[in-house]
């Protein structure tokens, strides 16, 4: 059977039981499992406030959106993002007619913070930094420029889930006013889709919770409880339906007793592939800083030829991807080719490895064994 590049592993039973329950009692919407979850990663994390929404994208959205609202931002101000993520960061910005304005990437291709400091201008007014692949980056020299330079600072943290610095969740730093996380398919910790947004204030965090609801200022959780006029709510806002529901939080909760568990699986995988590659001059690997607890999304090498690479590797039933194309290719974001050359250059030459709990260590070693064949 061919190696698949990403594979999430479920626990089948265990995520049954929490599903079996929210159908039993009859509550498969928003709150009950939700709630728990939020409160689940609370703990997890150390974030004070988590609201859980149906994807990361709609929190990059509602961040974006509520930071414009409390902050008096115009229509084509400018936020700083990357050109190397899923193109959601940058869509995020794009919802609310502001403008994403590329910084270069560094060799974690991650944020490169002297570039982004290059890239402010007076209509600059955040700053959206990407955990790719799970790396924590220089994030902590961007914490600096965004204090420096009064700049918000999103955490997109799509991959991030699990990973830490000196036992310390990133996305709860001081500096850093919230926090997305992802719960996609393939993600670490997997459901079918879903997410978290964790803000540093409580403002933001209400305002959240009605935005995500349709802009209702009660939710059907808290309209269920008896009592005179329960029923009775208002609409506060424009808002939008992207909460989650309680079924992919019951897989949530399950898969989140095994996060770190299965994090550090994949540091053993990263280990093996760091090893096997280390000694091939035609190979690149994408380091990470503290990568003793980085969550480690993906695994990436950057190599002369890709496409002749993968599809060699295809025909040995080796799957292997691309993650991703430099945002400045498509044509919504055109605008901004050129404004990143390195991450330009990059993107054309990154190949993903198989990285996930179905590998086993014979399964690594036989990658390894042919990509430095091929290469």
């Amino acid at each position: 059977m061919a190696i698949q590049v990403l594979k999430p592993k479920f626990h089948v039973e265990e995520c049954l039981e929490g599903i079996r329950e929210c159908l039993e009692k009859g509550w498969t919407g928003m709150g009950f499992k939700t709630v728990e979850m939020e409160e689940e990663w609370k703990k997890y994390t150390g974030h004070k406030y988590a609201y859980y929404l149906n994807s990361n994208t709609v929190g990059l959205h509602l961040a974006v959106k509520i930071l414009k609202m409390n902050n008096g931002w115009a229509n084509g101000d400018e936020i700083i993002s990357t050109p190397v993520t899923f193109v959601s960061t940058n869509l995020a910005i794009a919802y609310e007619n502001m403008k994403p304005v590329f910084a270069d990437v560094d060799d974690y291709l991650c944020m490169d913070p002297v570039d982004i400091e290059k890239k402010i201008t007076s209509k600059t007014r955040a700053v959206i930094f990407v955990g790719y692949g799970g790396r924590v980056g220089q994030l902590d020299k961007v914490i600096e420029i965004c204090k420096k330079h009064n700049l918000k600072l999103i955490l997109d943290a799509a991959h991030m889930s699990g990973t830490k610095v000196n036992g310390v969740c990133p996305g709860t730093w001081d500096g850093i006013d919230v926090t997305v996380y992802s719960f996609q398919a393939v993600k670490n910790l997997a459901t079918g889709d879903s997410g978290m947004i964790c803000w540093a204030d409580e403002k933001s965090a209400e305002m959240t919770r009605m935005l995500a609801w349709c802009g209702i200022n009660k939710d059907t959780y808290a309209r269920s409880n008896k009592g005179t006029y329960a029923w009775k709510y208002d609409v506060d806002y424009i808002g939008y339906k992207y909460n989650g529901n309680a079924i992919m939080a019951a897989i949530a909760l399950t898969q989140l007793k095994y996060l770190d568990e299965e994090n550090a699986r994949r540091r053993q995988i990263v280990k093996m592939y760091d090893e096997g590659f280390k000694n091939n001059p035609k190979i690149k690997i994408v380091p990470a800083p503290h990568a003793d607890e980085c969550s480690y999304h993906l695994y990436e090498l950057i190599v002369p030829n890709r496409e002749d690479l993968l599809n060699k590797l295809s025909d040995d039933g080796i799957n292997c991807g691309v993650h991703y194309r430099d945002n400045t290719e498509y044509s919504v974001f055109a605008f901004g080719d050129g404004q990143a050359p390195k991450a330009r250059e990059v993107s054309q030459h990154l190949i993903t490895m198989p990285l996930h709990m179905w590998l086993t260590d014979d399964d690594v070693k036989t990658i390894i064994e042919k990509v430095n064949q091929y290469v």
